[in-house]
């Protein structure tokens, strides 16, 4: 044996060694499927209906789509009849074609108590409209001219304790404004937090992550910052530390965010948590515009809110991320999914797709939170969207990094498909452990603070102490943000009892007021040992 040959055995042997005693990414998990190879339309935002249908739409102005408007109907005073916005049928996967009439393009929006869908603002003819969609077989789209004071578009939208929504900034809207509007009059209060936040040339904060407060205030993460915000007079109430490191995290640098599961007890929700992920380094706007792609941000920033002197703890994620979205699950865990690897928001502005989701554990020690799950095949890059179904898949679609429909002779071809990922807890050796809820059934109405009980059957052997209940609200998705989006663990107090064979009961205190769940629609699950029933929906009533 030579020298050299003696000395790449030994190196070799090392590298061995050392790969023996690394410390290993944990086993992928979940699966993914196509379920439909086209929508006709590239689904940039996406919001379900609480009949299982989820209303999605791009743009009015990416061209002809891929779908037309039905009895040969097209858009007023325009040539184009197709659609740009379609009902997705989750029971039967088939799509139907809706009505625009203005650009809906970087809109926001919320799902109201009532079931409908009003969304908000867009771009040009569309920076004042306000649209709403109650789903029926024949509905469409409504529109209401100048249902907004200001030109919103990039703005973030939240339901509210008195069943409104409140709209939050937008491109050079350093303001808010409600929805519906009490008065002819009502104004929209300035927002300095906006224009702190705004990085001259780059914004870097549009699109911002809100979450309302079990007090009723607002947490308002823009940038690299937050505050704590009282809507009703106009006053912050608490100013958070800047993440450390200072990176940005909101349009177009974009990361993502969640409100961490709620744990109500005795009424009262005693710790409040956010997470922050993903994102991009300053200047990596002005350096994509110029070529250079820099690396995304691999950091997670969460903060204790509800602690007298919050503070920001950092973790690593396995894949760093920018344009991912972040979803929570019906068992508490989250769910990073979507982006590139590369790059920012914007035309042609992403490189290296992140296809791989990874689901975090916010009960575990930090170091054993992030698990790699299974990749997709198709990118999902800049205009991607996610959504929780009832059955606990995720819904995912989108892709159009490009200012029109182009499905070839480009990096990243405009995408019209429609997946569905499904996590690990629906894969077939968890159905033993898997609740089914039998009563009450779907529609039920919930009063706060009443006791509800529920009859769930578990085909194996159940571990009484490993049985929650969860409440998750239906999230408006789009531009890596999902709005509205909030679980709630209910007080069960040890209740879950044998009935008789596979089959229990547990009893559940509701949410105490509409600060802690908005009056509205959510799905409710049976979770045991982190694997959830399907959902019912239920409906919170004031």
């Amino acid at each position: 044996m030579t020298i050299f040959t003696s000395l790449v055995c030994h190196h070799l042997l090392i590298l061995v060694i050392l790969l023996l005693h690394a410390p290993t990414c944990p086993a992928a998990g979940g699966s993914w499927s196509v379920l439909l190879p086209s929508i006709g339309i590239s689904a940039m935002h996406m919001q379900l209906l609480p009949n299982d249908r989820v209303v999605m739409y791009d743009r009015t102005d990416f061209g002809i789509s891929n779908i037309s408007l039905p009895n040969g109907k097209c858009r007023p005073n325009s040539t184009d009849c197709s659609a740009h916005s379609v009902e997705y049928d989750v029971g039967s996967n088939t799509v139907r074609p809706l009505m625009v009439l203005t650009n809906v393009w970087c809109s926001s929006g919320t799902l109201m108590p009532d079931g409908s869908l009003v969304q908000t603002g867009g771009w040009a003819d569309g920076y004042r409209r306000v649209r709403t969609y109650k789903s029926c077989g024949t509905c469409d789209w409504k529109e209401i001219p100048n249902g907004l004071n200001q030109q919103r578009w990039y703005a973030t939208n939240h339901l509210l304790p008195d069943g409104r929504q409140i709209i939050i900034g937008g491109r050079q809207a350093f303001n808010y404004e409600f929805y519906p509007k009490m008065s002819a009059n009502e104004n929209s209060p300035s927002f300095p937090f906006l224009v702190q936040t705004n990085d001259p040339n780059v914004e870097n904060n549009l699109y911002p992550f809100v979450f309302l407060y079990p007090d009723g205030n607002l947490f308002v993460f823009a940038n690299n910052r937050a505050i704590l915000f009282n809507y009703v007079k106009n006053q912050v109430v608490k100013t958070y530390p800047t993440m450390p490191g200072g990176q940005p995290r909101n349009y177009p640098s974009t990361g993502s965010a969640v409100l961490l599961p709620l744990r109500i007890k005795q009424g009262v929700v005693n710790v409040v948590e956010v997470l922050v992920c993903g994102g991009a380094p300053k200047g990596a706007f002005a350096n994509a515009n110029n070529g250079k792609f820099d690396g995304a941000l691999d950091t997670c920033g969460r903060i204790k809110i509800s602690d007298p002197n919050p503070q920001w703890v950092m973790e690593t994620m396995p894949l760093a991320r920018v344009m991912g979205d972040m979803l929570l699950l019906p068992n508490g865990h989250v769910l990073l999914i979507n982006g590139a690897s590369a790059g920012v928001a914007g035309w042609e502005l992403g490189r290296n797709p992140v296809l791989s989701p990874v689901t975090y554990r916010p009960d575990n020690q930090i170091g054993s939170r992030f698990e790699v799950q299974n990749p997709s095949t198709k990118p999902r890059v800049y205009h991607s969207t996610a959504v929780l179904l009832r059955d606990g898949r995720v819904l995912v679609g989108g892709s159009n990094p490009h200012d029109k429909y182009e499905f070839t002779n480009v990096l990243y071809p405009t995408e019209l498909s429609l997946e569905a990922f499904s996590p690990s807890y629906l894969d077939s050796n968890s159905s033993s452990l898997r609740p089914r809820i039998i009563s009450p059934k779907t529609k039920s109405k919930i009063r706060y603070g009443k006791r509800v009980t529920i009859i769930f059957s578990v085909a194996g052997a159940v571990d009484l102490s490993s049985v929650s209940v969860t409440m998750v609200s239906p999230s408006f998705n789009t531009h890596s943000f999902s709005m509205n989006q909030r679980l709630l663990v209910l007080d069960s107090g040890n209740s879950t009892k044998a009935l008789r064979k596979s089959t229990y009961r547990v009893s559940v205190t509701a949410p105490p007021n509409g600060n802690v769940a908005p009056s509205g629609n959510y799905i409710l699950y049976v979770v045991h040992k982190e694997v959830p029933s399907q959902g019912i929906w239920v409906r919170m009533q004031r």
